[in-house]
């Protein structure tokens, strides 16, 4: 039996993967910058189909972001597996430095950070070796002064796991495979036959991003460069290629002694990235004790056959990327863990209520500032799309509104938001709202649409079981990677916000939430016409 997996294997904002094999199970875990929870744990048996099982750091002790911009927080990790324990290692660049969390589950609960004193840089990970010694592999910069931006080294220690503490002394042992590299960093440190290999980025993580290899008998070097080097990159396709940025790779084996790499890339639609970094899949071989991505190919192909057999996920759809999902919050216990928040949430943030649904809380945070929003979002991870919030307004008063954001980050978002009286779409873009659309809609009950076809998107509300269509078409090219900057893809998700300061907040009653995939050629939601159809609660 055997099984196609089809690229990107996580699709949306799953940037920086590090694969981990125990067994017939495979696990993601992937960055997820100032979003918390943090850290969105992946597992498959067949590398082709994904459930999101939980996340590595669930509690505010484990995970501080308070004044987190966007891009900041939590920056790559890395998964292990040895003797039983689970270990994920990575940098929050906001709070603490490198660190170190485990759990006897890949699910978790996991413990609080162990913080790595002495371990400067970014980018870390473990590597246990057969003798049962643990090293940290990290980077950071040039020891003599950087001579550019992105003159970094990687560097390797020898870490006591039990005591979480570097012992010894960081060891430089390489600096890229190409002359005057940038940016050598995400390093992964393996033993495989008789060589240490070190795989690793370097080129940046934008249009240059590149995958490279170096090997050794001894694990401090010195390492011999693959004169293949880069052994698998797009940036010499040009910047029309659909599938771009690839680097960021890590190696897996399975349980059949097949080899593959996971590593991230991008699908910009005319040029501009709103997804972020997805992660996708290939294939390696080995020649000469040196590994081979693609081969024939030497780029990223649409799909793979792998030798294994199909794994069906048991969880719920919503758990599964790349797929529909439908949330009538009268009827949730919880809001399951593809739920993300900017930053560390407020207890008193929202509460679902039986029977009649999602209280959020109209918080002085701005989801334009650095405090903490009522934001409830989950990734954007196709790129056409039809999202869609059913809310009551009459709670609302002068200065509170409530309703749908498609968020880049602080400076970069459309919102679709409901004051109680009036449905207003704001563009944000370089710091500074604009109104481009308002439309009086005095009702109880209220649903507000954004279609996205790519870079272009369609906002309406159902007004009396119709479509009222504010803006059609509109350019959002703005929320992109291009243009924003930063490492993150878009979100998706319901928000309430006070811009006035009150003794007692507003709140706003959230009924449903839905996020709906366009197909290819299904273009039928633009008009509101199939959504009228589709949302139970369109009564305004």
């Amino acid at each position: 039996m055997s099984v196609t997996a089809h690229n990107p294997i996580l699709s949306g904002f799953y940037p920086d993967p590090s694969i981990c094999a125990v067994g017939e199970d495979f696990y993601i875990v992937n960055s997820s910058f100032s979003y918390f929870p943090g850290l969105p744990i992946m597992h498959s048996r067949d590398l082709a189909h994904w459930e999101q099982i939980g996340n590595v750091l669930t509690r505010p002790s484990q995970l501080p972001l308070k004044e987190s911009g966007s891009s900041r927080g939590l920056f790559a990790p890395t998964m292990r597996y040895h003797n039983g324990t689970y270990y994920v290692v990575c940098t929050n660049v906001s709070y603490g430095g490198n660190f170190v969390v485990t759990a006897d589950k890949p699910e978790g609960p996991y413990s609080e950070p162990h913080y790595l004193e002495g371990a400067d840089g970014i980018d870390p990970s473990l590597f246990f070796d057969d003798d049962g010694k643990c090293y940290y592999i990290g980077t950071h910069p040039n020891k003599e002064g950087c001579r550019y931006n992105g003159d970094y080294y990687i560097y390797i220690q020898e870490l006591d796991i039990n005591e979480f503490r570097l012992i010894g002394e960081p060891v430089d042992v390489w600096n890229g495979a190409l002359k005057g590299v940038h940016w050598p960093e995400g390093p992964h440190l393996y033993r495989i036959g008789k060589y240490y290999y070190i795989l690793h980025a370097e080129g940046g993580t934008g249009p240059e991003h590149a995958v490279s290899v170096a090997r050794s008998e001894n694990i401090y070097g010195p390492y011999e460069n693959n004169f293949c080097n880069p052994i698998f990159t797009h940036r010499h396709l040009g910047s029309k290629y659909p599938i771009r940025y690839v680097g960021h790779g890590d190696l897996v084996e399975t349980v059949k002694g097949d080899w593959y790499m996971v590593m991230l890339a991008v699908r910009p639609v005319g040029g501009y990235t709103t997804m972020g970094r997805e992660t996708f899949l290939a294939r390696v071989i080995w020649e000469n004790d040196w590994p081979v991505v693609n081969p024939g190919l030497g780029l990223l192909s649409g799909e793979l056959n792998i030798d294994l057999d199909e794994y069906v996920p048991q969880c719920s759809s919503t758990l599964i990327p790349a797929t529909d999902k439908q949330y009538d919050f009268a009827h949730l216990d919880s809001l399951g863990s593809e739920f993300m928040y900017l930053r560390n949430p407020r207890d008193d943030m929202y509460e679902l209520v039986s029977g009649e649904g999602l209280y959020l809380k109209c918080n002085t945070d701005l989801i334009s500032g650095y405090g903490s929003p009522s934001y409830i979002c989950i990734r954007q991870d196709c790129l056409c799309f039809e999202a869609a919030v059913t809310l009551k307004g009459d709670g609302l008063y002068d200065g509170a509104r409530a309703g749908l954001c498609l968020f880049q980050s602080e400076d970069y978002m459309l919102r679709f938001e409901y004051s109680g009286v009036n449905g207003n779409v704001i563009l944000r873009k370089d710091g500074k709202d604009e109104k481009l659309a308002s439309l009086m809609c005095p009702q109880k009950l209220i649903t507000l649409v954004i279609n996205v076809i790519g870079t272009r998107a369609t906002l309406f509300m159902v007004k009396d079981k119709t479509a009222a269509i504010l803006v059609k078409g509109l350019d959002i090219s703005c929320l992109s990677t291009e243009v924003a900057g930063g490492f993150v893809g878009c979100t998706i998700g319901l928000y309430a916000e006070d811009i006035e300061s009150r003794d007692e907040e507003a709140r706003a009653l959230f009924k449903s939430f839905s996020y709906k995939r366009i197909l290819p050629g299904d273009r039928s939601g633009t008009d509101g016409k199939e959504t009228v159809g589709r949302i139970k609660h369109a009564v305004c």
